[in-house]
């Protein structure tokens, strides 16, 4: 045999290496849910947007996406006119307590992030996660700003495992 021959054969074996590796989904981008609020307070706005995302047609109906929505804009309808108060009696006192009048305010930002995180995973618990689907509260950072900040609503897309490739 010529060496050309020995070359295509070598070539042949290599894929039929890679085509006995198995496949792995590939997992789409989430879908990102900004806050449309007037007010932002580290990072978390007052209020998320109710549009229907076409790609989530034929997946879930579009009452199911607004209900989960509008539970989650009822807890900042809920926390954050409090958290605007404190914030405000905290910038008032800010320099007779060197700052610290304002840990009361970050205090109540963190419960209501977990009040949030604590919501979507029971929505997931109930509907999401049976439809392939699931929520989660995610940091990201501001298109416009390199250092700052904003909490958004990621609906990620749980792809599904193949039952008949070994584990």
């Amino acid at each position: 045999m010529s060496s050309a021959e020995i070359d295509v054969l070598e070539s042949e074996d290599d894929l039929d290496c890679y085509s006995s590796a198995p496949l792995v989904p590939l997992v789409p981008e989430p879908i990102v849910i900004r806050g449309v609020g007037r007010l932002t307070m580290f990072g978390l706005n007052s209020r998320f947007d109710t549009e229907f995302p076409s790609v989530l047609k034929g997946k879930l109906a579009p009452e199911e996406l607004s209900d989960t929505i509008r539970r989650v804009n009822a807890v900042l309808n809920r926390t954050m006119p409090n958290n605007i108060k404190w914030l405000f009696c905290g910038l008032f006192f800010c320099c007779c307590t060197l700052g610290c009048s304002l840990w009361p305010v970050v205090c109540l930002n963190k419960r209501t992030v977990n009040a949030l995180e604590k919501l979507l995973d029971r929505e997931n618990q109930q509907l999401y996660n049976k439809l392939g689907l699931h929520w989660r509260l995610a940091r990201r950072p501001v298109e416009n700003h390199a250092n700052m900040t904003e909490y958004v609503l990621l609906l990620e897309i749980v792809p599904k495992r193949p039952l008949l490739l070994p584990d």
